[in-house]
């Protein structure tokens, strides 16, 4: 039997105002995506904001339904949007941001694991690194330079 060792590299800034004015901009864009969320069961609001090499910031917030299991992620909104209107584009980064009803958060939210997968199926699509921006409502920013640091061991279509 052999290991091996899987190590992933997180930056992690103060707040938002350490962050690039370009980041600042996508990051706000999620702000005001998180406030359209459809959210009246876990009052947990998401909003994604992705930034495509056209220029065009694609927004997406969390949409709830009654059936649980039907619902949506702010980052699959956006990104299954992203790749009907524009399938030829490539996503650079994503900015995600987190708010709960309940309770005041402010430290970084990753995206879930199915999120994951699907920003690992559009990496693997584009065959380029997307730049992972994510927080709370406030607080510290978390930066993933690819999906491959939060989901090292993805499956993905070189395995079919």
């Amino acid at each position: 039997m052999k290991s091996f060792t899987i190590t992933t590299t997180i930056e992690l800034f103060d707040s938002m105002d350490e962050l690039p004015a370009e980041v600042k901009e996508l990051m706000q864009a999620a702000f005001e995506a998180r406030d359209n969320a459809y959210a009246p069961y876990s009052k947990f609001n998401v909003g994604a904001a992705m930034l495509l090499d056209n220029n065009e910031v694609i927004t997406g917030s969390n949409q709830e339904n009654a059936s649980y299991p039907s619902g949506l992620c702010a980052e699959r909104t956006a990104i299954y949007y992203a790749g009907a209107k524009y399938p030829n584009a490539v996503i650079k980064r994503i900015a995600i941001s987190a708010t709960s009803q309940n309770h005041e958060i402010t430290s970084p939210i990753p995206p879930c694991g199915a999120c994951r997968q699907a920003i690992a199926e559009y990496e693997s699509k584009q065959n380029e690194p997307i730049e992972i921006y994510f927080m709370g409502e406030s607080g510290k920013v978390a930066k993933s330079n690819s999906l491959k640091e939060l989901l090292p061991l993805a499956f993905d279509r070189s395995v079919l």
